[in-house]
Formats: structure tokens, C-alpha cells, sequence
């Protein structure tokens, strides 16, 4: 008789059973389990799980989920054939492991479904076209390149860049909306995941947030088990809640140097950076999970974190995420110690499929954008050689500060897309290089975006805006002038009079001759 009650009655049910022979850290050998299929759910008898990770006739590899503290001679038994975990609405607002075990302390969790958490992504012909923005709050991000609901997009930066600050204010931005949040948490310090849900419960977002938390220090399989558990569960609300999800997988760089570790350990033969072989396949059928779906048409949408050290995006994982997702935000930490706040590189960011979502007039603003800055740019470099700018550089120069002043947002403050609309276009309309108050501005959108019903709205709007927060442009310099003469005409009169002193003395030379005659 065992003392683990379901060890019991599973090994009574006649399930594969098998025993512990070698132990390396979360590898565990299995003698026995002959036909157990790979991927597997195993119970030991202590009560701790396992996944079959390599099954070679009765001699089985797991990975050892819950730690590394394994007897030699304990016995295992098939649970079910493949890893599951709990799922379903009731999971909303609470922070879990990626087995679906409360780390808040407000209790048990009862859920009524269970999922594998290695299921199939869907089929092109199950998917639907990407039609709909992602709102994040953020203008610069927004407003240059907008992410779609069920879009895959890559937030990429150093250490301390600001990205993790951007999610933030992405989630925090749902509130109001049907969307759910799934926040897969692997690998990060204890303050900082404390840190992120006190952001998230002052501000209420935590009521339509999921946080699945893997400690690296804790379980190493379960940090290599997080992306998916935390995909499956937002894949659940999808399908069957009808809810469109947003998953943010912070980050993927601690994920792959989980698999890493674990790979090697398996003395599986390491490749590129010591990585397994395999570690494209393992992200790209991850991320491959998200779009939209054509039955309920509803979304998933996937943000994979990834960290750039010295702010190096040709690194081998970043180069990989790059490749599977559909565009990339790229958080320059140069930028922000600059004091740029967010710190989005404009230059090496790109969303492929932001234009599908935008109206007409969002595509045209985006553009005047793009175009606008670039001639700021220049006019900036230009002013460093020239004393006296001409009217359109100084037009370019005006224009580009105060849309860096109207893009500069602290991480408390967000705008609708409606009021980041108002408040860039209203800058744009400036004819000459007056000064704006941005400040006043951006108070005044948050009022007037109310008032905008129709697109016909926006024009006599951002004409009253410009019209009370702009002021009369500067005179223009004109040249001073004096009753000094110039050089030259000082130079003419000298030849001037030189030539009067040569007439009166060739007279005086003549008055003798004409006495004698």
C-alpha cells in the first residue's frame, strides 16, 4: 500500500509503472513505463509530477517538474497521456505557477476544465484576417506602429530600457474592454514581480489580468514549462469564453536559457550560443498559437519579451523572434538615458501588419509622422553650421520639438487613440514655427475627445485646439541698417575727389602759358 491515495488507485488501474535509476537535477531515468508516450504526465509516489521527455523501449527520460529532489528506487506511474493542467474563467485574477497552483494566498482554485498545454495552433483555414488596433495608451507606439489584435509582435531591449514599463501601461489600457491578460512571469526577481502586481491591483487591472509566476531558483522545468501553460490557458478563454486575449510572455530569454540548462543536462549536443538545435522549433510553435479565429472572431495575441544586452539585436535568440513574429519594437536604452521616455527606437522598429487596422487618416498622419521627424532630424544637424535658418527649417525645427514633447509619456499617463489623434494632428497644423503649448494640449484632448462622434469632427476641433493653445509666430529679424556708408561707396568718393584735385591742378599748369600769350 502507498501513502499517496492516487498513486494508489492508478497503480490499481493497471497504469504503466516504472522506477527511479538515475537522478541529475530535474532529469530523471525511468526503468520500466514500456509504451508510455512522449509528453506524458507521470506521478511519483511522493506525490511530485513529471513529463516524459525521451521514451527508448523501458528506458524513459522525465524532466521532474515540481524539483530535483528525487530518491533513487521511487516508484512512478502514467497519470495521463500528456502534461495537463487546470483552466477556465475562475483562474482570472489570481497569481499561479504554471501548474495552476496559487501563489497569491487567497485560496484554492476550482476549476472545471483541464488542458494540455502542447496543443496544435490553428489551421489557416480556421483563421480570419487581422482587421482590429490594439490600443496600448502609448502615442509613440500607437501612433507609429500599432499593434493588431491577434497580431505577433516582438518587444525587444536591454535591461532597464523601459519595456517591461510599456506592458504595464498595454494592460493597464484594458480596462474598460472585454480583453483578458495573461502575464507569464519566468525567471524575474522577486521585487519585480511584486512590484508589477501592486502596479496592477492600483490600478484594477489585476481583475482581468492572469499572472503565471516560474522561480528559476524554484523549478527549472517549470520555468521551460511556462510559456505553454500560460498559452494554453489563454487559448481556453479564447475558444470557449469567447474573450479576446492578450498574452505577454516576460521573457523568452529566460526561457530559452532554461531550456538551455536542461538540454544540457540531457547532454543533448549543444548548438549555436550552446543552445539546443531545437530552440527555433520551440518558440515558433509557441508564438504560431496566436490570430484570429473564424468561428467566434475572436483574437490572440502574443507579446514575446526578449532581452538585448548592449542593445545588440543581431544576437542569435533575437535575430530567431524576430523572424517567427510579425514586427518588433525595439526599446533603445541610449534612448533612454537621454531621458526619452518610452525609449522606442523609430528607426529599427517595425509592425507588419499595423497598417491593416488603421483608417485612412491614421495611415496619412503616420506618414506626415515619419516624414516630419526625419526633416527635424536634419534641420537639427543643419542649425549646428547656420546662424541665419531659413523659414522652413525653422518651421521643420519647431514642428519636430514639439511632437517629441507630445510623444514623451510618463508611465501613470495614457490617451486613447481618439485623443492621440487630436493632439498630433493639432501640432501638425501649425504653418510657421509658433510656439505650442503641449503641455495645456495634451489636458484639452483628454476633454475635446469626447466630442469627436464622426471623422468630419476632428477638423473644426483640432482648429479651436490649435487656436487656443498656439501662440503668434516670432517676428522676423530684419537687417539692421545705419548712415554709415559701405566700403564701397566710401571707396567711390575718394576716386571722386581724387580726380577733381588732377583737373585743378592740370588748369593751374595752363593759367601761365595763356598769361604770355
Amino acid at each position: 500500500m502507498f501513502d499517496n491515495t492516487q498513486f494508489q488507485k492508478l497503480v490499481e488501474a493497471d497504469n504503466l509503472t516504472g522506477e527511479v535509476v538515475a537522478v541529475n537535477r530535474f532529469i530523471v531515468e525511468i526503468k520500466g513505463l514500456e509504451g508510455v508516450q512522449v509528453g506524458a504526465q507521470i506521478l511519483f509516489e511522493d506525490g511530485q509530477r513529471g513529463m516524459v521527455r525521451e521514451a527508448h523501449g523501458n528506458r524513459v527520460l522525465l524532466y521532474n517538474i515540481d524539483s530535483e529532489d528525487v530518491a533513487l528506487g521511487s516508484l512512478v506511474v502514467a497519470e495521463k497521456p500528456q502534461l495537463s493542467i487546470p483552466v477556465g474563467k475562475e483562474l482570472v485574477g489570481r497569481v499561479i505557477n504554471p501548474m495552476g497552483v496559487p501563489l497569491d494566498g487567497k485560496g484554492s482554485i476550482k476549476t472545471t476544465r483541464s488542458s494540455g498545454i502542447f496543443t496544435p495552433a490553428p489551421g489557416i483555414m480556421d483563421r480570419k484576417m487581422l482587421d482590429e488596433q490594439l490600443a496600448s495608451g502609448v502615442t509613440a507606439v500607437d501612433s507609429f506602429f500599432p499593434i493588431v489584435l491577434g497580431q505577433r509582435i516582438a518587444i525587444l531591449g536591454d535591461s532597464k530600457a523601459g519595456k517591461s514599463t510599456f506592458l504595464g501601461q498595454l494592460s493597464a489600457n484594458q480596462q474598460g474592454t472585454d480583453r483578458l491578460v495573461v502575464y507569464v512571469l519566468i525567471g524575474k526577481r522577486k521585487v519585480d514581480v511584486e512590484h508589477l502586481i501592486s502596479e496592477l491591483n492600483d490600478s484594477g487591472a489585476i481583475n482581468n489580468t492572469i499572472i503565471v509566476h516560474a522561480d528559476i531558483f524554484d523549478s527549472l522545468t517549470q520555468s521551460y514549462l511556462a510559456p505553454y501553460a500560460g498559452c494554453a490557458m489563454a487559448e481556453d478563454l479564447w475558444y470557449n469564453e469567447n474573450r479576446d486575449v492578450i498574452i505577454i510572455y516576460d521573457d523568452l530569454s529566460g526561457h530559452a536559457e532554461a531550456y538551455r540548462q536542461l538540454s544540457l543536462l540531457q547532454e543533448v549536443d549543444p548548438g549555436r550560443d550552446s543552445y539546443p538545435g531545437d530552440i527555433f522549433y520551440t518558440h515558433s510553435s509557441l508564438l504560431e498559437r496566436a490570430g484570429k479565429l473564424l468561428t467566434n472572431e475572436k483574437t490572440l495575441t502574443s507579446l514575446p519579451v526578449v532581452l538585448t544586452p548592449n542593445d545588440d539585436i543581431t544576437a542569435y535568440l533575437p535575430t530567431n523572434i524576430m523572424s517567427i513574429t510579425d514586427g518588433q519594437i525595439i526599446f533603445d536604452l541610449g534612448f533612454f538615458r537621454k531621458g526619452v521616455r518610452p525609449a522606442v527606437n523609430a528607426g529599427l522598429s517595425v509592425s507588419r501588419v499595423g497598417g491593416q487596422a488603421q483608417t485612412k487618416r491614421q495611415k496619412q498622419l503616420s506618414t506626415a509622422l515619419f516624414k516630419s521627424l526625419a526633416k527635424y532630424h536634419q534641420a537639427e544637424e543643419f542649425s549646428h553650421f547656420s546662424s541665419q535658418l531659413s523659414k522652413e527649417t525653422r518651421l521643420d525645427l519647431a514642428r519636430g520639438k514639439h511632437l517629441y514633447m507630445a510623444l514623451q509619456q510618463p508611465p501613470e499617463e495614457l490617451f486613447s487613440l481618439v485623443e492621440q489623434q487630436l493632439m498630433l494632428e493639432t501640432i501638425m497644423l501649425s504653418p510657421d514655427d509658433r510656439p505650442i503649448d503641449v503641455a495645456a494640449l495634451r489636458k484639452a484632448v483628454k476633454e475635446r475627445a469626447k466630442d469627436v462622434s464622426k471623422e468630419e469632427d476632428y477638423d473644426a476641433i483640432e482648429a479651436e485646439l490649435f487656436k487656443a493653445h498656439s501662440a503668434e509666430p516670432p517676428a522676423e529679424k530684419k537687417p539692421a541698417t545705419t548712415d554709415a556708408a559701405s566700403p564701397a561707396e566710401n571707396a567711390d568718393d575718394k576716386d571722386k575727389s581724387k580726380n577733381k584735385k588732377d583737373e585743378k591742378h592740370a588748369e593751374k599748369k595752363k593759367e601761365p602759358e595763356h598769361a604770355k600769350s
